[in-house]
């Protein structure tokens, strides 16, 4: 019984992650859903500006704290190992769903693309970033990173390495050390128009993943992967690809 609930924990966790991943497109891209980036009723600039950033803080102290290994170490002591991942990608989740559903609009035009070539460009390359990021996790085991493949192999009752103990460098990641990460900032920087609320998105999250990425996401790689990451890092820039020169 104990399984069959810690399955469904898992199920439910990675639902809940394919509903906010797909509402996403929708919500920064201005395409299909109830509630988007630019829509929804107007306040004062002061109060739509704080409630935003507030809103994108959560989600980065949420995701920056949950994601670092002394806290995972505490965090395992307490509850199951099992549900770790699914518990990090719930609750990650449910921050994002709370950004869409209380995100203020500021619909002041920054720029604005009128001609209806370059508009398809952009929004082909919107939708590129959405599909490098997808592609990305694959690539590192989609499953085992939103912890679908932890619980099942608790169900077969297999206690699994995790596959990212072992260090490969493939496809996207010979050009960037974090294909994911650039997937995102290709999406959120590429839109026709671009508005003030969306600006404010899209600097606030850049300025988060940079920070993220640099100081302590590569620091823990490093610390994990010893001399091997180092030497990835002097190969294959950051997040600019082709740039050769360490990040």
């Amino acid at each position: 019984m104990t399984k069959l609930i810690t399955f469904l924990y898992g199920v439910i966790a990675y639902l809940l992650f394919l509903i906010a991943f797909l509402y996403a497109i929708g919500f920064v891209g201005n395409f299909i859903v109830p509630k988007s980036i630019d829509t929804g009723t107007e306040t004062t600039f002061t109060q739509a500006l704080v409630i935003n950033v507030l809103l994108l803080s959560l989600f980065a102290l949420q995701h920056s704290i949950m994601a670092r290994p002394a806290f995972k170490k505490w965090w395992t002591s307490i509850i199951n190992p099992v549900i770790e991942r699914s518990t990090y990608v719930l609750l990650a989740s449910s921050a994002l769903l709370l950004i869409y559903w209380q995100w203020q609009p500021m619909r002041f035009i920054i720029w604005e693309i009128e001609n209806k070539t370059a508009t398809m460009i952009i929004n082909g390359i919107y939708f590129l970033g959405w599909i490098i990021v997808l592609l990305s996790t694959f690539i590192i085991n989609h499953f085992e990173l939103f912890g679908l493949k932890q619980i099942i192999q608790n169900m077969k009752n297999k206690d699994p390495k995790p596959e990212c103990t072992t260090f490969k460098i493939i496809h996207l990641y010979k050009i960037v050390r974090h294909p994911i990460m650039l997937g995102f900032l290709i999406a959120f920087w590429a839109t026709p128009v671009m508005t003030l609320g969306h600006l404010v998105f899209t600097l606030t999250t850049t300025v988060y993943i940079f920070i993220a990425v640099k100081f302590l996401e590569e620091k823990d790689l490093q610390e994990f992967y010893g001399e091997e990451y180092k030497d990835y890092q002097k190969k294959v820039p950051m997040l600019v690809p082709f740039i050769r020169k360490r990040n």
